[in-house]
């Protein structure tokens, strides 16, 4: 769908409404109803998650966590993704998460809201890079091309990886056009590519026993080949829960795109629900057919990590129609990842369009040639790349994806919980989407979600211990990075920013704005 010129009635709508919160339209707005819902589908990408967490849920509950699991994480992802769309119906803005929070919750909330947001954000973008990084290794040099890939270490993996973020960096630099019309290949290509391997996963079926496909067996510890560690059948349930959503994730990126989307408190939510819908059903098929084409499970749990390799490469790298849809996964991989810089970098604008991050002066900035917040784009791929380099010697990818599943779901419910408290109080402003009595119950089943995928992830990712007589050094868990990022909210809020950080525009100061806000766009050359 084309995007409404400067002057159309939904252009001048967003606008009034934009303002109405108190920030100028410096993004170039050309998004439609598709755009909004393959940046999200895009990110979601179940050819990521759903391809590179299958050795977790297998290597958890077995079977059931694979699909039971899959429909229980879907669901409450569809649930999470209705109370968001109900806040971004009101309130479409870039910054999303934070601002809705500060508006429902108040300045701290808010504050700590975009720190938690940002860093699931974080986590999400090398995560993909890593099984992007991986499957090319394994599958595409090793298998398909035959090279001996042995020596490829840590450092080849962490210099791969950023190489990977630097060009994403560099496409998002180059305009929103240019993103969206690469996301909107991502979703035509994720359809396309689910739908021929779902086919050729049930072709290389030697049964088709759908009851292998709901039994539960505990495969923590040694019987998933060390994925988990040894835990107890509720635990192992609960970390099956980290496979669906760490894939079924960042379908925030149609809320955080909201300023570059036409008509966005009529299209945001309709982006999100539908590029979740959608992953939930094409990603439940896609595993049933994995499952059938999998001779021995008990066997596959047993190879660990290497269980999606194994059946990939048994049932479909054998033809010249499997090592295309190799490509295909690559691709939509690093497309998956492109669009989750987009979302990342929007968030940093956001935020630091509100002084709410350290370098916020340039963080805010907008390119006036390409209509993108370029530096936040590149401090994306600095800070993804850090990051992938302080969790390589952990197992990457467990820990980016569980990470990223963990502190982005926190950040989801803490806005939908503040808005349970101020529905009907502080909260009056409605858009075209309402759950009414609805939002409170899902509001309680969110807060329950949440812990539990809490407990599961931190569970699932624990520490690695020294052993003087090898040399190995002691590698921290997640608990370490959830107290230290406690720590750090703490000691920053209390220390500074309870002082000096304000929040979004409210009330007077909104008003206060208006000259402000015609020079900003005037600098970008946009049209009031």
């Amino acid at each position: 769908m084309a995007a409404d010129k400067p002057g159309d009635t939904g252009h001048t709508e967003d606008l009034k409404i934009l303002h109405g919160m108190g920030y100028a339209q410096e993004l170039s707005r050309r998004m439609g109803p598709f755009q909004s819902f393959a940046i999200s589908f895009s990110i979601i990408c179940i050819l990521s998650g759903g391809l590179g967490s299958f050795p977790i849920a297998l290597s958890a509950g077995g079977p059931f966590s694979l699909t039971v699991g899959w429909l229980i994480g879907g669901v409450y992802a569809l649930i999470v993704a209705a109370c968001l769309g109900q806040i971004a119906s009101a309130y479409p803005t870039a910054g999303s998460l934070y601002h809705w929070s500060s508006i429902l919750g108040g300045r701290f909330w808010g504050w700590a809201t975009a720190y938690t947001n940002l860093l699931g954000l974080l986590f999400v973008v090398p995560a993909i890079n890593v099984f992007l990084y991986t499957i090319t290794r394994d599958l595409f040099f090793g298998t398909a091309l035959g090279w001996d890939v042995t020596g490829w270490g840590i450092w080849t993996q962490i210099w791969s990886v950023v190489a990977l973020q630097v060009a994403q960096a560099a496409l998002n630099h180059f305009g929103i056009k240019l993103t969206t019309i690469l996301t909107d290949l991502a979703g035509y290509l994720i359809f396309a590519v689910t739908v021929i391997l779902i086919v050729m996963f049930f072709r290389a079926a030697p049964s088709f026993d759908l009851g292998k496909a709901f039994t539960f067996v505990n495969n923590t510890g040694a019987a998933g080949g060390g994925v988990s560690p040894q835990t107890g059948p509720l635990m192992a349930i609960l970390i099956g829960l980290l496979y669906p959503l760490f894939t079924i994730t960042g379908f925030d990126a149609s809320a955080h795109t909201a300023e570059e989307t036409v008509n966005a408190r009529d299209t945001v939510h309709k982006g999100m629900l539908h590029s979740v819908f959608w992953s939930l059903v094409f990603g439940f098929v896609m595993i049933i057919a994995m499952i059938m084409a999998i001779p021995d499970l008990t066997a596959a749990a047993a190879s660990g990590w290497a269980s999606f390799n194994n059946v990939f490469i048994a049932a479909i790298m054998g033809s010249f129609l499997g090592k295309l849809m190799l490509v295909g996964i690559m691709i939509s991989n690093f497309l998956c990842a492109l669009a989750a810089v987009t979302s990342t970098s929007r968030m940093i604008y956001a935020f630091a369009r509100d002084d709410g991050l350290p370098l916020s002066s340039m963080l805010k900035s907008v390119s006036p040639t390409y209509r993108t917040p370029t530096a936040a784009i590149w401090m994306t791929a600095i800070l993804c790349s850090i990051l992938t380099a302080l969790t390589t010697p952990l197992g990457a990818f467990a820990a980016l994806s569980t990470g990223s599943a963990m502190y982005l779901y926190i950040s989801y419910a803490m806005p939908i919980m503040a808005g349970a408290l101020a529905l009907g109080k502080s909260w009056t402003t409605k858009g075209s989407f309402d759950l009414g009595g609805l939002y409170k119950v899902f509001a309680a089943i969110v807060v329950v979600g949440t812990v539990a995928v809490t407990i599961a992830g931190h569970a699932f990712v624990v520490s690695i211990p020294g052993d003087p007589a090898t040399g190995a050094t002691f590698v921290p868990g997640l608990w370490y990075y959830s107290a230290a990022f406690i720590i750090f909210l703490v000691v920053v809020w209390y220390g500074l920013e309870n002082r000096r950080f304000k929040g979004p525009p409210m009330g007077a100061a909104i008003a206060q704005r208006a000259a402000s806000i015609a020079a900003a766009e005037a600098a970008v050359g946009e049209k009031g």
